[in-house]
């Protein structure tokens, strides 16, 4: 029992979500860092000149885009809360007669609203000259955070909002680049604008796949979605 759960605690994928949570977490950390040095010393620079290096944007540009590509296929290295949206993953558990169990879309839309008011407010504040693009970036990287804090340790959306079993059976698994890069819609930046566009892109995708086969989506016509097949 102890060595099952052990490879269950240790899989390829949890791995790599630490990775990501320490990746990210470094990053917003350094970022904060060089940003209130450079606002105390009144550089007029946002991170020291670093956000206009095109190699270490590129790079870290990169990885997100890599992340959000890896969303668009069949993919081992993410986890089934966001692979079920894929044919090959719908494993029917042969209740093709029963209707498959997803989440009443009132929840769905009061997160909705919740994040659309939080940013609004947040927009409201740049457009009043009381933040900067580099508090706006900085959110963003605290999103970030925050989103592998939810895989990981705990998730606010599932707790209070969704009331969903876990990751893998959540309906707005795939939310979470648009929502990480919400901020980044003020930020006047080729980077910032392509990340957003793509986190646009790959929620469009999972709507439409959600609102196209349910079935995928449900742990009572999907096998795959059951803790018996978790990974």
């Amino acid at each position: 029992m102890n060595s099952s759960n052990n490879r269950r605690k240790f899989s390829k994928i949890m791995l790599l979500h630490y990775w990501k949570f320490f990746f990210r977490s470094l990053l917003f950390i350094t970022a904060t860092i060089i940003y209130i040095i450079n606002k105390l010393n009144n550089t007029g620079s946002l991170f020291g000149g670093y956000e206009s290096k095109p190699l270490i944007l590129s790079i870290i540009w990169l990885i997100f885009v890599i992340e959000m590509i890896l969303r668009f296929i069949p993919s081992h290295l993410e986890s089934m809360g966001c692979q079920k949206q894929f044919s090959k993953n719908y494993c029917p558990s042969g209740k093709s007669s029963v209707k498959p169990r997803v989440l009443p879309w009132q929840r769905t839309f009061l997160v909705f609203m919740a994040w659309v008011l939080l940013n609004t407010g947040i927009g409201a504040l740049y457009f009043a000259d009381l933040i900067d693009e580099g508090i706006l970036v900085l959110i963003s990287l605290a999103y970030s955070v925050c989103d592998m804090i939810c895989i990981l340790f705990f998730c606010p959306f599932q707790t209070w909002f969704m009331k969903n079993r876990c990751c893998v059976t959540c309906r707005i698994y795939n939310w979470d680049f648009a929502m990480m890069f919400t901020p980044l819609i003020f930020v006047k930046n080729v980077y910032a604008q392509t990340l957003v566009i793509l986190s646009l892109a790959l929620l469009i995708k999972w709507e439409y796949s959600f609102h196209r086969h349910p079935e995928w989506f449900s742990d009572i016509t999907n096998k795959s979605l059951t803790c018996s097949m978790c990974q």
